[in-house]
């Protein structure tokens, strides 16, 4: 299993001075097992992503996470949306009312968006998430809903090498008076335990967190107590908060570096993790 990640930002684009180690592009992950091109969620850095795929022929199957728009927003800029040589599928979590379709076309149409999702390739096949997992090639994929507003779920990827949990927006400790809790009762737990690789929102130091209870995201604290709960091997902080620099999150991640436990590192736009260090 091949790791990259071109997006680790939350909630807005931040590019600027400041943010250029750990990245401004919003959330997304390129995932290659043995057989299968898997990309977690569409933020910003789906474009790039898309380019770097210029010569790629293939299926690639584009896993949502949710459908808020930092997640999803760069989908009309993903040039293999609009090549026909390509088999594009793009699953999302079903929610109560609306199909997966009607919601995507929510922002894929003007006034929002020149393009409409019915102009993409007419190879674009989309999936709402079944209650059971799938098999894409060799990587079999467990979903399930997770701690945040709106219809979201985290995902878990295994393919015979390695084992990853991907939870960008989650809230564990919401309603809980202290963290971590009975893992039975965790948001997540059944998906990020024993992995090999964890992919997790990081977005809030505890103070900030304080201020922002219910928002859907994890202080710093919350997210490494998740990850020792869950007994993870490695943690990628992601999600970061846009509003902090590169020296902010140098200084949080070292302070949960320097702790036994998981191997601890910052997600930084374009750190690539190979099957053997997953």
């Amino acid at each position: 299993m091949h790791v990259r990640l071109w997006g680790t930002r939350g909630s807005v684009p931040s590019p600027g001075a400041d943010t250029v180690r750990y990245g401004g592009n919003t959330s997304c992950v390129e995932v290659h097992t043995g057989s299968s091109l898997l990309i977690l969620d569409a933020g910003t850095g789906i474009r790039p992503l898309g380019i770097s795929l210029r010569d790629y022929h293939g299926r690639i199957d584009l896993l949502l996470s949710h459908l808020h728009l930092d997640h999803v927003q760069g989908i009309g800029f993903f040039e293999p949306a609009f090549r026909p040589d390509l088999e594009l599928h793009i699953w999302g979590p079903p929610a109560p009312g609306e199909g997966l379709r009607a919601r995507l076309a929510r922002y894929l149409s003007p006034p929002l968006f020149p393009v409409r999702l019915r102009e993409l390739n007419p190879e674009v096949v989309l999936h709402e998430l079944p209650n059971e997992p799938i098999q894409i090639g060799d990587a079999r994929i467990t979903v399930e809903a997770v701690m945040h507003p709106g219809s979201t779920v985290g995902y878990r990827i295994e393919d015979e090498s390695c084992s990853l949990a991907y939870l960008p927006d989650h809230e564990p400790a919401l309603g809980a008076p202290s963290f971590p809790i009975n893992p039975e009762w965790t948001s997540g737990h059944g998906l990020a335990h024993g992995v090999d690789l964890l992919i997790h929102d990081a977005q809030y130091t505890p103070a900030e967190y304080a201020e922002r209870v219910g928002w859907g995201h994890s202080s710093i604290e919350h997210t490494w107590a998740f990850a020792v709960q869950a007994g993870v091997r490695r943690l990628v902080t992601f999600h970061h908060d846009p509003s902090h620099s590169d020296d902010q999150l140098d200084a949080l991640v070292a302070e949960l570096q320097s702790r036994d436990g998981p191997q601890v590192i910052g997600g930084t736009e374009g750190l690539e993790l190979e099957a053997g260090d997953c």
